[in-house]
């Protein structure tokens, strides 16, 4: 009679905390939500991303990425050179979310959102050519495009192709990677330069593509 007493107890506090981490679960997730709404206005509600708003495909993202990016914009190491357009409406953007925990609920919500597919815009890349540049993304990236956090490399399967080739454009003319304290960006400024001109960026952004399927 007592085991089973001291069975139920121990039953009875299990359920009472995966209840409670349930609920906690819901609440972070609701309000991961209702931060996502500002967001959604440019990079929609399905976080497809948006070319006229300089608003990337996001929805599906790494969570770890999305976090670390968020916390770039909001301390300015990220979004603050005046020709980065896109990145300076982020920098704004991002000191709304005040708390760490606020970053972390809107970056699980958009992490959790089905992954987006951009229809490719990007035309006159040469797929081959795109092959060959993308061996040297591929040590971080992956062959497939599909990130390493252990490389602070994000994914980039799924990624507007438009905004890849902005990114890279932005890499070789110094307007992003100049900040020391966003050393990732930093490499990626060195990266860049593996891409002698326009075209290259096209075509290495071109193959990118194919990885979306």
């Amino acid at each position: 009679m007592i085991l089973n007493r001291i069975v139920y107890r121990i039953g009875l506090a299990i359920l009472i905390s995966v209840a409670g981490v349930s609920g906690a679960w819901a609440a972070d997730d609701a309000r991961g939500q209702q931060l996502y709404n500002l967001c959604a206005q440019c990079h929609g509600t399905n976080g497809g991303g948006n070319e006229v708003y300089l608003a990337p495909a996001i929805a599906g993202m790494d969570q770890w990425y999305i976090e670390s990016q968020l916390k770039m914009f909001r301390s300015g190491a990220r979004g603050t050179h005046p020709e980065d357009v896109g990145g300076m409406r982020m920098h704004p953007m991002s000191r709304w979310l005040k708390k760490d925990e606020d970053i972390t609920a809107v970056a699980s919500y958009v992490s959790s959102m089905p992954g987006a597919r951009p229809t490719p815009t990007v035309a006159g890349g040469n797929l081959d050519a795109g092959k060959t540049y993308y061996q040297t993304c591929a040590a971080c990236h992956g062959p497939e495009g599909q990130g390493d956090e252990a490389k602070n490399a994000p994914a980039l399967a799924h990624a507007s192709d438009w905004y890849l080739v902005s990114a890279l454009e932005k890499y070789k003319a110094g307007i992003r990677g100049g900040n020391p304290a966003n050393s990732n960006a930093v490499l990626m400024r060195g990266m860049s330069n593996i891409l002698p001109n326009q075209q290259a960026i096209v075509d290495v952004v071109t193959y990118i593509d194919t990885l979306n399927n």
